[in-house]
């Protein structure tokens, strides 16, 4: 009696408890299947941390922007706000500001400004060096934004490849098998979406904050662009007043 109740206590052949739960999915997964996930999550968690600083980066340079603009307009003198600024300003518009003041210094001590020509020569390289300053700064501060559009335009695909090769393990496995029952198909088809789970997960908010973040900068850009337009239209107007 006791040996009819071990035998029927006793799991059946093929019944065996199958682990569905995340850890269980990337633990039976394929060495391949595995390796697609770790590089998705990889890629998921830094586009996120590239997130969250561009996000506070861009809220402290609009604050800075801001901040600067009041004050280039409360009607203090340049050569005061020059001062003020100092030869390291710690935003990209002070530092447009310091590049055109330092050219506009040197040139103006050294009697470069003295005929029309040389004005026009001097407003074209106040010009040039702020451009110059813009396009550095643009490059800092856009820094890392083109792996968020990697990530969003490729981690759906690398999910794919590895469900894919997951499906094609489990039919594989059903071949040796030589069992098509829906409990020895289902655990390898899991693995496998859970792949493009994982690629979705990674690509979804990384395209999503490319576009919004691209737009921030690219804004903010135009805002730099339009500061230099009307700063070097002020200087121009001093230079004309020195005649």
């Amino acid at each position: 009696m006791d040996a009819f109740a071990q035998v029927a206590g006793a799991p059946l052949g093929g019944t065996e408890t199958i682990d569905m739960s995340v850890y269980g999915l990337f633990m039976q997964a394929d060495w391949v299947v595995k390796a697609v996930m770790i590089a998705l999550l990889i890629a998921s968690f830094w586009s996120w941390a590239i997130i969250f600083e561009k996000v506070l980066r861009l809220r402290t340079l609009k604050r800075s922007a801001q901040a600067f603009e009041d004050t280039f307009w409360s009607g203090i003198s340049l050569e005061d706000l020059y001062d003020r600024v100092g030869a390291k300003p710690d935003d990209p518009m002070s530092s447009v500001f310091a590049a055109a003041m330092r050219e506009w210094r040197r040139s103006v001590s050294k009697g470069l400004a003295t005929s029309s020509t040389a004005r026009a020569a001097l407003r074209q390289r106040i010009e040039q060096v702020m451009s110059v300053t813009i396009q550095r700064e643009m490059e800092a501060i856009e820094k890392r934004l083109g792996f968020l559009a990697t990530v969003g335009a490729n981690a759906t695909f690398v999910g794919l490849f590895g469900t894919v090769w997951g499906i094609m393990n489990s039919f594989g496995h059903i071949a040796v098998s030589k069992n098509t029952s829906l409990a020895v198909v289902a655990p390898g088809i899991s693995e496998a979406l859970f792949a493009t789970a994982m690629g979705l997960v990674a690509a979804i908010p990384a395209a999503g904050a490319y576009n919004i973040l691209s737009g921030q900068v690219q804004r903010y850009s135009h805002q730099l662009e339009a500061f230099a337009g009307e700063f070097i239209t002020i200087l121009s107007r001093q230079l004309e007043e020195q005649v």
